[in-house]
């Protein structure tokens, strides 16, 4: 099972940007699917974006446009590029990781994100 850190939350503006990174434990390259969720409080945790192995993105309809999702096999790394934010935004975020063979989930320990002036 791959084990995953994430990185990079904090306080910001509305209007400001963060990038979040989510390091794993071994290679995900070709057979992992990597994604971020988030939950904020008193709510269900939410897909905001994923990213296939070829590199195939898709969004949740919030955060289309504002956040990018990419990934770099070579440093079993996975970025979440946020810009900007909303007070919507706030909330902990996750990395996931899907083994495709068997759709089987990691998830990290979660970074905060708050969204306020």
């Amino acid at each position: 099972q791959v084990q995953l850190v994430e990185s990079g939350g904090g306080l910001v503006q509305p209007g400001g940007s963060l990038r979040l990174s989510c390091a794993a434990s071994k290679s995900i390259g070709g057979m992992y699917t990597m994604g971020w969720y988030r939950q904020a409080p008193g709510k269900q945790r939410e897909l905001v974006a994923t990213i296939t192995s070829p590199g195939n993105t898709n969004y949740a309809d919030s955060v289309r446009g504002r956040f990018t999702i990419s990934r770099d096999n070579t440093k079993n790394t996975v970025y979440l590029q946020m810009n900007s934010l909303k007070p919507e935004d706030t909330a902990v975020y996750y990395c996931n990781a899907r083994f495709v063979p068997t759709a089987r989930s990691s998830w990290g320990q979660g970074t905060q994100v708050t969204v306020s002036s």
